[in-house]
């Protein structure tokens, strides 16, 4: 049974940092593409980033580009995100996804099959 367990949500000032983690368990880790989504109240889930297995390969949205990091320890089975420059606009419930693609298209949800149950950041002005 795979399982994926998003922490380290919170809530912060603007400017502020936060790493978040994901865990998972249930599957060979290091074999597969791994994404960051969020959602905020009254939107559509939107891509934050996504690492290729080896980590070699990263991607970001452009609203996160130079502020967002994107990392993965393969031994650990763990995914990162290290989110600094915080703002009002970061506002929302963070996925990690576990997937088979980390191409053009990485941001598309169907190339995703198992995601966690989310993590609150909440960044105030």
């Amino acid at each position: 049974q795979v399982q994926v367990v998003e922490s380290g949500g919170g809530s912060v000032q603007a400017g502020g940092s936060l790493r978040l983690s994901c865990t998972v368990s249930g599957l060979t880790f290091s074999t597969y593409h791994m994404g960051w989504f969020r959602q905020a109240p009254g939107k559509e889930r939107e891509g934050v980033s996504c690492i290729s297995p080896s980590g070699a390969y990263k991607y970001y949205a452009d609203s996160v580009k130079g502020r967002f990091t994107v990392s993965r320890d393969n031994a650990k089975n763990t995914l990162y995100l290290q989110m600094n420059s915080l703002k009002p606009e970061d506002t929302a419930m963070y996925y990690c996804a576990v997937g088979y693609y980390s191409g053009q298209y990485w941001a598309t949800e169907s190339n995703y099959n198992y995601w966690g149950q989310g993590t609150q950041v909440t960044v105030s002005s």
